[in-house]
């Protein structure tokens, strides 16, 4: 009966020091945009609403936090795609980024008037909302962009602050779309820019940018069913240097959409995978976030990510 017990101590201590993957188990939760803002770590995810041979069928974006990258905290959906006025549903990819105290989420949604996917801009005083819609029209539609005729290629926002405080947006579907955003961050600031393709070589979508040191990198969904690849610049402008992949694509799912934050001394890769297997079973149409640890080389290159399903220890 000692052994016993003793066992069971063990098994809820160690549930308490890692995380699993998928680390957020509640329901389905696609996309993961994460945003330290303190000592808390925010993610925005889509939430999966699919059967499992549906397609992606996802009407609101959900927000959990955690202060030690194990325990999340569910804040529901602050912020709908039927909240703009402009937009007639479903809630793909999105990013939230702070700026002056105020916190604005880049939302992909479909446009009512305008054939194809469009980008929304939401605010609030607060990472966990509630947010309003920011402008009263969409950012970017599908008439802006004409380096692919397909109406699916304005998606998967990610937006950036340089050190010098000029804020950028970075999206796109076969395309690696970007641009200047002005100071209000709700307006775009010049031309939509292209990055060529043999920069960011096999781009689908999900870009993502990060700076460690003087070197910015691009990482973003390659191919399909999807992989993980990443380039490298010494400029947010580029010319890009196509590094290779980092990671390799998510068990039981056609996609993976990352994002890569630093917290407490640490670099992690949050992505999502289709193993969610209780209570439901998971898929392509039914992701779950995960989230493991990213490393750097000497010379500045990523290690390609190990994918586990013990996930990351906690942090204090």
């Amino acid at each position: 009966m000692k052994r016993f017990a003793a066992a069971l101590l063990t098994s809820a201590l160690s549930s308490l020091t890692w995380a699993d993957n998928p680390a957020i188990t509640d329901t389905f939760t696609a996309d993961p945009a994460p945003l330290v803002v303190g000592d808390t770590v925010y993610v925005y995810v889509g939430h999966d609403q699919a059967e499992p041979d549906d397609f992606y069928t996802m009407h609101e974006w959900l927000v959990y936090s955690s202060t030690d990258m194990v325990n999340w905290k569910s804040h529901g959906s602050p912020f709908k795609p039927t909240d703009y006025e402009w937009s007639s549903g479903s809630a793909w990819a999105s990013h939230t980024i702070e700026k002056n105290g105020k916190f604005y989420w880049y939302t992909t949604s479909s446009h009512k008037t305008i054939k194809g996917k469009a980008i929304g801009v939401a605010v609030s005083d607060s990472p966990t909302g509630p947010f309003k819609d920011a402008r009263g029209s969409a950012l970017v539609t599908n008439d802006m962009t004409t380096a692919t005729d397909i109406s699916w290629d304005d998606i998967d926002p990610a937006a950036y602050i340089d050190d010098d405080g000029q804020a950028w947006l970075f999206w796109g579907n076969q395309k690696a779309y970007y641009a200047k955003l002005k100071p209000n961050m709700i307006e775009l600031d010049g031309p939509i820019h292209v990055i060529p393709d043999e920069q960011v070589k096999n781009f689908t979508e999900a870009p993502w940018i990060h700076k460690r040191g003087d070197l910015y990198y691009l990482t973003y969904a390659a191919g399909f069913p999807e992989k993980t690849a990443y380039s490298t610049a010494t400029s947010i402008e580029g010319p890009w240097t196509y590094r290779g992949l980092l990671a390799e694509g998510a068990a039981n799912s056609n996609t993976i959409h990352q994002g890569v934050i630093d917290f407490k001394g640490q670099s992690y890769f949050f992505y999502h995978t289709g193993m969610r297997q209780h209570p439901n079973t998971g898929g392509s149409y039914r992701r779950s976030m995960a989230i493991d640890y990213l490393h750097y080389n000497d010379d500045g290159s990523l290690q390609k990510v190990i994918q586990t399903t013990e996930g990351v220890k906690a942090v204090k």
